[in-house]
């Protein structure tokens, strides 16, 4: 049997999201299910040992101009394509008619879905949990998981001088948005308040966007700068051992927190500007949001309000 689920939603968060519902099918059906997920998911590169998951399938539409499955001719260029899988099911998270009707013609028996044509103000999991309900019967939905080779731990410890009598904390300091970045004053903060507490190391994680850079320059042009590992030029695929060796995390609303909860890290998530539900979604997940709020969305534009002494409590309460 060869099943399919199509996630069509953009970046490394969204696909994270939506890891549980594909696991829960795998395990209904015994078999590794396949993706069809746009390239900027960095699927391949996370997902690559997670025995859940078979073939990672591009989506290539809607980043850049003339995609090969844009528009009318990829309709059919992207039914041609998955025809040639030979998939017997296919699970589709989202309401667009469009792969319904792509799946129908690439042959696929099967095919579950979301109601049609609801889309607007579509809640990010209920739909997932609804579907998983109806077809499977499932109503338990574990964590995201993404698996990862032990010695590939191991070799990422010894080569970074990892120590287990040190707490080793990831620091995800980037993120895709101006209003999600925290400055850098306020991880310094706690940073300062470790200090006192127990030796530690911070891995700090961020993108290469130059006011992410500022960011991390500021952070290592410190007295920290010798407990500081900057992966700004690792790899997701190379940064993940490295992750997964670390006691707690500390994030923006960025790729590393899903990242990092989903590889059973205790993941502090600051929301400064993002719907309370992406730092919320997993157990692992202990979400900060800005003093004075009773939750956030878009527009809060709290990055400023975020309290380190918040933060500090929360992760004391983690590790003790």
């Amino acid at each position: 049997m060869k099943i399919l689920a199509v996630q069509n939603r953009m970046g490394i968060g969204d696909t994270v999201i939506f890891l549980p519902y594909i696991r829960a099918i795998s395990n209904k059906f015994g078999v590794p299910v396949s993706l069809l997920v746009k390239e900027n998911s960095k699927a391949n590169e996370f997902l690559n040992q997670t025995n859940y998951i078979d073939e990672i399938i591009h989506l290539e539409r809607g980043n850049k101009i003339n995609q090969k499955h844009d528009g009318f001719k990829g309709f059919f260029k992207l039914a041609s394509d998955l025809k040639k899988y030979n998939f017997d099911k296919v699970f589709i998270f989202n309401s667009s008619l469009r792969y319904n009707l792509i799946s129908k013609l690439a042959g696929v028996k099967e095919i579950f879905q979301y109601p049609l044509f609801e889309k607007q103000n579509q809640h990010i999991t209920e739909p997932a949990k609804a579907i998983i309900k109806k077809y499977l019967n499932i109503e338990t939905i574990d964590n995201p998981e993404i698996q990862i080779d032990n010695d590939l731990v191991q070799k990422s410890a010894a080569n970074f001088n990892i120590k287990n009598d040190e707490l080793n904390i990831l620091l995800g300091i980037g993120g895709s948005g101006p209003t999600k970045r925290i400055p850098s004053k306020t991880f310094l903060n706690v940073m300062e308040r470790l200090e006192n507490f127990k030796k530690c190391r911070f891995f700090l994680a961020t993108g290469k966007n130059k006011d992410e850079q500022k960011i991390l320059i500021e952070i290592l042009n410190t007295k920290f700068r010798e407990k500081c590992v900057a992966l700004d030029n690792l790899s997701i695929k190379e940064a993940l051992p490295i992750i997964k060796n670390c006691n707690v995390a500390i994030c923006n609303d960025t790729s590393f927190s899903h990242l990092s909860s989903a590889l059973g890290i205790k993941t502090i998530t600051l929301m400064a500007d993002t719907p309370l539900i992406y730092g919320s979604y997993n157990t692992n997940m202990h979400p900060i949001i800005p003093d004075g709020e009773t939750t956030v969305s878009h527009n809060t534009h709290g990055k400023d309000k975020i309290n380190p002494d918040k933060i500090y409590e929360k992760l004391l309460s983690i590790i003790n």
